[in-house]
């Protein structure tokens, strides 16, 4: 990202530099519109690509702010992928293996029954089966990570169903190599 906005102010100080002057007594008539004509061009041109590339770069960020949204979650004292979860899963796969460099951690979390030890197992048990789902989805296993957070990282904090529903989930962190 560092390096784009690098490109573009470069190119945005290029285009608003002035023209080269061509000394009109010893050039053609002619010239001097002909050079200034192609410099602004290319000047058009990369700033056009500069633009492109920075929506590109924008469209790209709100997709995996999105994706990150996205979290699977699971049933009582379970860690089986449920099917109404398999597209979260799906989607996650296919931006990782598009992005080279991208490394996901799969942070396991579950709702406040069960003893502190428990919950902890039963978190790395859905890291790991989300991670399992990746790679059978063709993601390198060595580009996922696992961490279990049991009980410590809840969503909502009440003690009624709504609650530990929402806290029984694997969440998805997206980070560059």
């Amino acid at each position: 990202m560092k390096k784009v906005s690098i490109l573009f102010c470069s190119l945005l100080m290029a285009a608003c530099a002035s023209s080269p002057k061509i000394d009109s007594s010893t050039a053609p008539q002619g010239t001097k519109t002909v050079a200034v004509a192609k410099a602004s061009d290319a000047d058009t041109q990369a700033l056009t690509n500069a633009a492109l590339e920075s929506k590109r770069l924008a469209a790209e960020k709100a997709e995996l702010l999105a994706l990150q949204k996205q979290s699977v979650y699971f049933d009582l004292d379970k860690f089986a992928i449920k099917g109404e979860y398999q597209q979260i899963v799906q989607k996650h796969a296919e931006y990782i293996k598009s992005h080279v460099n991208e490394i996901v951690t799969l942070e396991g979390n579950a709702d406040e029954r069960g003893s502190q030890e428990y919950n902890l197992a039963l978190g790395e048990n859905r890291a790991n089966s989300v991670k399992k789902g990746l790679e059978i989805l063709g993601v390198a296993g060595n580009r996922v990570k696992t961490v279990s957070y049991g009980e410590e990282k809840p969503r909502l904090q009440c003690h009624e169903e709504k609650c530990w529903t929402e806290n029984r989930r694997v969440d998805f962190v997206h980070k560059q190599n």
